[in-house]
């Protein structure tokens, strides 16, 4: 007899959005199967019970989302207990609590994996879930560099498994609605974008050799990377700011969601060149150790171009919307969106048209979740039962990754760069030694 499960595994990653002409990471245009079962309850996992999880509380508890939390699984076993203890709160059953996201992938009961682990985990945790044959939500950033970007989408295709990027604008509804007018003509040519992305984050400690807390795995913790002593302040949220082993600095950390909004909205795939100017600014003597801030411009084919406005350690507003956004500038008028709002002036600068939501999706603030991350979840779920389109399926979304990816490189060999807009390979021998990373042995990603 052919099982619920069996059925679920014929699940087809399809295509959403615009695909990108000639692109290594595109994907041919399809429609998503309908599949046997579509109507049938989800059994989800979570990897990663930090500072995200509570994006996931709603789009797990809602009726209508119609899935099963089978395993809440974490390397420290105070987020596992304490993770439990919150979701009690949201739903009448005892999930699973479990240590290694290796034995959840395992449990041939798991149909999709929300893989919200730390960013070296991101890649090489959700190929193991497609190769286990788990549906994949991954959290942002999807990948830690451009070879985990390219393997990524290759395992979607490979494992034939619908996989989306935690980059929850994609779901938002006036952000939706001013795009698709933008694509319309409502400001004529879009050819500008800037994205920014401020904060006023304060000191971190200096490293120091520390004994590994009690209940932390800390070799599963570093998993794929490349293995060295504990340190203190590394495993719960610093480590995006203490070296290359594991984060993806703050343009990885924030800077994906409006680049991502900055790219939907002009229409571009990879770009031709990027050019970066990046320094750690604040704090000197603290133990931050990437920049901290950072100005970045991508270029691209018919004269367009996106701007990223990063600035971690200084709250200034310098565009008097908050700490974030995506302002777009067209031939006959301009666009500010951020998670909240958008604003629609004309040439001169009139306001011809607002929107303001409702929408209470976190902005700056550490943690996270709202109701625009429930909707993206649920798009996820859905595209898993064959009823609906993804909204950020990663051949897309990995080329909104890309833009993090150059940055990233362009601030540490100190030099910007051209780039092959058809297969997003840097022109620069240094650069492209930062392609790929160091893996700890036996943890190098395969497809």
């Amino acid at each position: 007899m052919t099982t619920r499960r069996n059925f679920l595994r014929k699940t087809t990653l399809g295509s959403a959005g615009i695909m990108m002409a000639g692109s290594a990471m595109g994907m041919p245009a399809s429609s998503y199967r309908r599949i046997i079962g579509a109507n049938d309850r989800l059994n989800v996992a979570i990897a990663g019970l930090g500072r995200r999880l509570g994006a996931f509380y709603e789009p797990i508890a809602l009726k209508e989302s119609n899935v099963h939390l089978v395993y809440l699984c974490d390397v420290m076993k105070s987020q596992r207990e304490k993770a439990l203890e919150n979701f009690k709160e949201h739903i009448d059953y005892t999930p699973r609590l479990e240590n290694d996201i290796r034995k959840v992938i395992d449990d041939p009961k798991v149909d999709a994996i929300i893989n919200a682990t730390p960013d070296h985990w991101h890649t090489p945790g959700s190929i193991m879930a497609m190769q286990g044959g788990k549906h994949v939500y991954v959290e942002k950033p999807c990948s830690y560099d451009m070879n985990e970007n390219e393997l990524l989408v290759l395992a979607a295709r490979k494992y034939d498994r619908v996989v989306q990027m935690g980059n929850q604008q994609r779901s938002s509804g006036h952000t939706i609605e001013i795009i698709n007018e933008i694509h319309n003509g409502a400001i004529g040519t879009p050819y500008k974008a800037v994205a920014f992305y401020t904060n006023a984050r304060g000191p971190v400690p200096v490293q120091k050799k520390a004994p590994v807390p009690n209940g932390l795995d800390w070799e599963l913790w570093q998993g794929p990377a490349p293995r060295r002593d504990y340190t203190s302040e590394t495993w719960d949220y610093n480590w995006h700011w203490y070296g290359w082993n594991y984060g993806t600095a703050e343009a990885g950390n924030n800077g994906t969601h409006e680049l991502d909004v900055a790219r939907w909205a002009l229409n571009v795939g990879f770009p031709v060149h990027a050019q970066v100017e990046a320094h750690r600014r604040h704090f000197k003597e603290d133990g931050w150790e990437m920049y901290d801030t950072m100005e970045a411009t991508f270029k691209f084919p018919e004269d367009k171009i996106i701007q990223w406005d990063g600035k971690s350690r200084n709250g200034y507003d310098t565009y008097g919307q908050g700490g974030r956004g995506t302002i777009i500038y067209g031939t006959d008028g301009s666009v500010f969106v951020n998670r909240g709002k958008y604003m629609l002036t004309d040439r001169s600068g009139k306001v011809v048209k607002t929107s303001k939501t409702d929408s209470n999706e976190a902005g700056t603030a550490l943690g996270g979740g709202g109701d625009t991350s429930t909707t993206h979840v649920q798009n996820f779920f859905n595209a898993v039962r064959g009823k609906a389109k993804l909204n950020a399926p990663i051949d897309d979304a990995s080329i909104s990754m890309a833009m993090v990816h150059y940055a990233n490189v362009a601030s540490r060999i100190g030099r910007g760069f051209e780039i092959d807009e058809n297969t997003g390979r840097m022109y620069d021998r240094d650069a492209m030694k930062l392609w790929s990373r160091e893996y700890a042995s036996g943890w190098e990603p395969k497809v």
